[in-house]
């Protein structure tokens, strides 16, 4: 436990503070998942299985989406800034965030963040605009595909283990996920602005090389086999503190999502047992807590990779507005 302890604490403050592993943050969480898992006595075969086909779906699809970017490129960048002059740019940012929230249930969260990258790459926006518009779009992603077992690995998890229809999920969160979904696409309108003034874009972006893309690619690889191992590592540590405490609890404790695998926790706590208010309180402290580091999430690994973010960057915006959104739902879920 201790050791388990020493790298949860390594993980939370060294990409902060060491410019070196926030530079490379793939190989830093892959040798922290290795460790976690080794430490943990879980390092066997089936995990070792799982860790090598766990991200090769999300490899597939940023490679795909990084030729497609590269071999469409004109034509995207037309679609999407004759849709910023025709809306206006602000509008366009928050439409953006509402609509690849919303979409995220159905054409899955990997999807939407592609998406939303290639939309980032096209907009002239200074850096921390962009910083600004991929934080808040990632969390409207994350708390979008939350609500379909289609969406993400949590919402397939939780329904599977609960044994629930398709929409339960829909049912269970959508008047508290919906409406964050809203704000965080108002946010973006107020928050976001592009260079130059709402009268200025225009093509910017530079396409990838090939080489790029394959090495954007492996490090996502890399990084999602970390968050595998990290996961998996840290179940007794889970097992042990944090099942069986209420629910307001859980719901803060949930925050480790951060920088865990969201659905490596759901799987932990989730059970048929639990009533429903502490049910929907697991659920909301992890998507929520989700968008606030990259690790946290699948749309921020994707985003934060592409778009060069550091884990500085993300958590200077991303943690003032995770804990301002938990502490709005806690006032809600336990108070009102």
């Amino acid at each position: 436990m201790l050791g388990l302890i020493v790298i949860l604490l390594l993980v939370l403050f060294l990409p902060f503070t060491i410019k070196t592993i926030e530079h490379n943050l793939e190989m830093f969480l892959f040798t922290m998942g290795l460790a976690a898992a080794t430490i943990s006595g879980v390092m066997d075969r089936q995990l070792i299985e799982q860790a090598l086909t766990d991200p090769i779906n999300i490899t597939l699809a940023v490679f795909l989406a990084g030729l497609l970017a590269k071999w469409f490129k004109v034509k995207l960048e037309k679609s999407i800034l004759w849709g910023s002059r025709v809306l206006t740019p602000r509008i366009f940012f928050g439409l953006t965030v509402v609509l690849l929230g919303l979409a995220s249930s159905i054409i899955t969260a990997i999807i939407a963040a592609i998406i939303l990258v290639m939309i980032i790459k096209v907009l002239p926006l200074d850096r921390k605009s962009e910083v600004r518009f991929t934080v808040l779009a990632c969390f409207s992603i994350g708390l979008g595909a939350a609500l379909t077992p289609i969406g993400e690995p949590l919402a397939t998890i939780t329904i599977s283990k609960l044994d629930k229809d398709f929409i339960y999920l829909l049912e269970l969160i959508g008047k508290e996920v919906l409406p964050a979904i809203i704000i965080f696409g108002a946010m973006s309108i107020l928050l976001v602005r592009p260079m130059g003034g709402e009268k200025g874009l225009h093509t910017v972006s530079q396409p990838e090389s090939y080489g790029e893309i394959a090495e954007r690619s492996l490090k996502i690889y890399l990084f999602v086999m970390g968050l595998t191992f990290l996961g998996h590592g840290f179940e007794p540590l889970i097992k042990t503190y944090v099942i069986g405490l209420s629910p307001a609890f859980l719901y803060w404790i949930n925050m480790i999502s951060a920088i865990l695998d969201n659905a490596t926790l759901a799987a932990a706590e989730i059970s048929p047992a639990m009533d429903t208010g502490t049910t929907k309180a697991v659920l909301l402290g992890l998507i929520i807590s989700g968008g606030m580091l990259i690790p946290g999430n699948i749309p921020n690994i994707i985003a934060a990779g592409k778009l060069d973010i550091t884990s500085r960057e993300w958590a200077a915006f991303g943690v003032p507005v995770g804990l301002a959104t938990m502490l709005i739902y806690n006032i809600i879920l336990f108070f009102l």
